[in-house]
């Protein structure tokens, strides 16, 4: 997790106790994506009242904050845990020995998911991937 989205994790904790934040990133260095999630749903409310909770940092980014939608990113343990049986997109950060080639991009069911590793039936097999190593992940749309 970046320190960026630590930081906005910790802001809105206190003020929005019930939203989950998926996933900060900056994209193109000037955009600033925040994915949130909530038990009943993200309404534009919500995405609304996250923006100005952040406002001080449009002075950097510009802002947009929304709902992961079907392809949702999955950044913790606890993500790949609740989607099990489900199929994702693996990236990792360096390539892994799979067979005779090094791969990067992995796309599988999700059966595993320890604290340390995440583990996809991929088409090469059982490919189990330590959190460490993961640059994105995300859930396939059904």
């Amino acid at each position: 997790m970046s320190a960026l989205q630590a930081d906005i994790e910790q802001r809105l904790a206190s003020s929005e106790p019930d939203i989950e934040v998926l996933l900060a990133e900056v994209v193109g260095g000037r955009c600033l994506r925040v994915y949130i999630d909530h038990p009943d749903g993200v309404t534009l409310d919500m995405c609304e009242r996250v923006t100005k909770d952040l406002n001080d940092l449009r002075e950097r980014y510009s802002l947009e904050v929304s709902s992961p939608g079907s392809e949702r990113p999955l950044t913790k343990p606890a993500h790949f845990r609740r989607f099990m049986g489900r199929r994702a997109r693996v990236r990792s950060r360096h390539p892994l020995p799979v067979g005779e080639r090094p791969m990067r991009s992995f796309t599988g069911e999700l059966v595993g998911a320890s604290d340390e590793e995440v583990t996809l039936a991929a088409a090469e097999g059982l490919i189990a991937i330590p959190y460490s190593e993961i640059r994105r992940s995300n859930l396939i749309g059904e």
